[in-house]
């Protein structure tokens, strides 16, 4: 897995294409990573629903919860699913649109400095091995490829939009996830 700079695209990872991005600003260098959990329909996993609603083509029939979310327009760079497998949706160089209305190191716009990564799961459902060791590796391979990226400058959606989110949620073990970045870190440098 290695970030190819000249396409945004993470080597090794499928990619499917959202239209839901944009140009970040000329000034938007990534400096934040951002944490979600996403489960589509709420507290179910599997399936292909939650691409879909990436990428606009969510069948709305599927589920009731769908008419709440049928004009909404969101993406992440990234989704790691319950097995594990990485799926890239925006380009690096793109701004995903999955911070909404939010604030990062004093900043509003997180979208323009941040690069989305969702997990597929909820407040209620503990976080599979496989998702961890997807995402420690993801997450060491995008501080060693974007300068301003640390550890101390990772943040869930719920400390970027308090009291408007709550993922990636309370089984999240921020603690495991931190400690196994800064091992792996530390044993580089």
């Amino acid at each position: 897995m290695k970030v190819d700079h000249q396409s945004g695209l993470l080597q090794g990872v499928n990619y499917c294409e959202s239209p839901n991005c944009d140009d970040r600003p000329e000034d938007g260098e990534i400096e934040v990573l951002i944490l979600h959990a996403i489960s589509l329909p709420p507290g179910l996993y599997g399936g292909d629903d939650i691409s879909d609603f990436f990428c606009n083509r969510l069948n709305i029939s599927n589920h009731s919860y769908y008419q709440d979310i049928k004009d909404l327009k969101v993406s992440a760079h990234f989704l790691i699913d319950r097995s594990g497998t990485m799926t890239q949706y925006v380009p690096l160089h793109k701004r995903a649109w999955h911070a909404g209305v939010s604030q990062c190191l004093g900043r509003n716009q997180v979208n323009d400095f941040s690069i989305g990564i969702e997990l597929e799961g909820d407040d209620e459902t503990v976080f599979t091995e496989k998702q961890y060791t997807a995402l420690i590796a993801l997450t060491i391979e995008l501080i060693g490829s974007y300068p301003k990226l640390a550890i101390d400058k990772i943040f869930g959606h719920s400390d970027i939009a308090t009291g408007r989110k709550t993922d990636p949620g309370p089984k999240f073990d921020w603690t495991r996830y931190r400690q196994s970045c800064g091992d792996i870190l530390d044993s580089r440098y």
